[in-house]
């Protein structure tokens, strides 16, 4: 097999020095201009309880607990919830936390905040259809906030990738598809995120006691509709591989295009979307023209710190370039747990093409910080998948296969310096599938995955 070498450098952009940022691993930036009241979650000592977090005023940047996604959560009278924002607007346990910690600074009212992360991956994917290569994934992350008054806040929101870097076939992921790299269906292979990943900004009024109104939107963004996005879950923080059943849960976490509105307490969040349903295409440089085409609506529960539930259903029109002319109707459903260094999500997804069939998907992935330096991590997947076979000349074109993926791994944590560390790990995935794929997959295929991974934050 040959092997691709793509060396992409985090960009400075992301990460400039007068701006100073934030941190989330896989994450995005927050919501209003004073601090959160979760406590943060350090490798060296994780704390799922909530407590009081001083204003942005009040505290030294350095003491300064979460970034861009909890800003929101102010004490100018914000509620005082039980989640933290992970992706767009989606919410997950506020014990979450110390996802966000990162590097922040004052420029007057505005608190401007970054963080991002350098990711080498080095791959071989089992079986007839694997392939090995080395890559690198890339995020970098800016937001500014503050208070309007004592009752607004507002955020604008920043998210960028250099990963266009690896190419329109970006890398091998056995049993993934629904993309395509110059004209070609990409299957059994992850596509490169885009350069613009997020391009939005947050505005959020009180109306009640623990109660407020938020708009939500850009020309980038991601609707409610779905789970918090992988790379931003903290149950996925150490997964190198884009879930194969990405295109049932998070597809439309990079949407050109966005309008969110929502009411959110403590206890619960209600929000619905119009956005542009046509996923991203294969060219990753440029803004794609923005459209309010499609509909979302989503609520989330949250009873406690430790605890985040959401069911949410959209009708997207024409989101894949493999099934022009189809609109689709997609359902999804997950739990979010979160305590001390446990952090786990499971989903449900069912994605109704109109015309077409109904395509089902279930997602569970836990990560445990055991201390300061270890971790171990597991996620499994099974899902319906019709796009394995994309000739049409092949006779399993079009069929519906249920298959699925189990990875594991672990990682070991370096700090190198204030919210630097390098995280050094591992995964080995094995796979299900039924008989009739043995002469296309192998009968046992199993995948390794080594990796690299240097975050500001964590």
């Amino acid at each position: 097999m040959k092997t691709r070498i793509s060396i992409v450098a985090l960009m400075a952009t992301a990460l400039p020095a007068a701006a100073a940022a934030q941190q989330h691993d896989h994450g995005k930036m927050g919501q209003g201009m004073a601090m959160p009241a979760p406590t943060p979650m350090t490798p060296a000592a994780p704390n799922p309880t909530p407590a009081p977090a001083p204003t942005a005023a009040q505290a030294p940047a350095a003491a300064m607990p979460h970034m861009h996604h909890q800003m929101a959560d102010a004490e100018s009278g914000a509620p005082k919830p039980n989640a933290t924002i992970a992706s767009g607007t989606a919410l997950l346990p506020a014990a979450t936390g110390g996802m966000h910690d990162g590097l922040h600074v004052m420029a007057g009212d505005w608190m401007i905040m970054g963080h991002g992360y350098l990711w080498g991956v080095v791959t071989d994917q089992g079986g007839p259809r694997g392939d090995d290569m080395a890559f690198v994934e890339s995020m970098g992350m800016v937001t500014a906030g503050r208070d309007l008054d004592d009752r607004a806040r507002i955020e604008l929101r920043s998210m960028f990738s250099l990963e266009p870097l690896m190419g329109r076939r970006g890398y091998p992921n056995l049993m993934a598809g629904g993309e395509t790299a110059d004209g070609q269906a990409l299957i059994d292979r992850q596509h490169p995120h885009d350069l613009f990943m997020e391009l939005a900004a947050r505005v959020e009024v009180d109306v009640a006691p623990d109660t407020s109104l938020f708009l939500y939107g850009g020309p980038v963004g991601e609707p409610a509709l779905g789970p918090a996005a992988f790379m931003h879950r903290a149950s996925a923080r150490y997964q190198p591989m884009s879930p194969i059943t990405h295109h049932w849960f998070d597809s439309t976490h990079i949407t050109y295009g966005v309008v969110t509105a929502g009411l959110r307490t403590r206890a619960f969040q209600i929000e619905g979307s119009a956005f542009r349903g046509r996923e991203p295409d294969e060219t990753r440089w440029d803004i794609e023209a923005p459209k309010l085409d499609s509909w979302s609506v989503r609520a989330t529960f949250t009873p406690s710190p430790n605890w985040a539930a959401q069911v949410s259903h959209g009708r997207l029109k024409d989101p894949e370039t493999l099934h022009p002319g189809e609109d689709e109707a997609r359902t999804t459903a997950s739990i979010h747990y979160a305590r001390g260094g446990l952090s786990a999500t499971v989903a449900f997804s069912a994605k109704n093409r109109l015309p077409g069939p109904v395509l089902t998907a279930w997602l569970a992935e836990a990560n445990w910080d055991i201390d300061a330096r270890h971790s171990v991590f597991a996620r499994g997947e099974l899902v319906e998948n019709d796009e394995l076979f994309p000739d049409h000349s092949s006779p399993l074109h079009d069929r519906i296969f249920r298959v699925g993926r189990v990875e594991a791994g672990y990682a070991y944590r370096i700090a190198l310096a204030k919210s630097v560390t390098l995280a050094l790990g591992g995964t080995i995935a094995a796979y299900v599938k039924p008989d009739v794929l043995a002469s296309y997959y192998g009968r046992a295929p199993v995948s390794a995955t080594g990796f690299a991974k240097l975050s500001l934050g964590k």
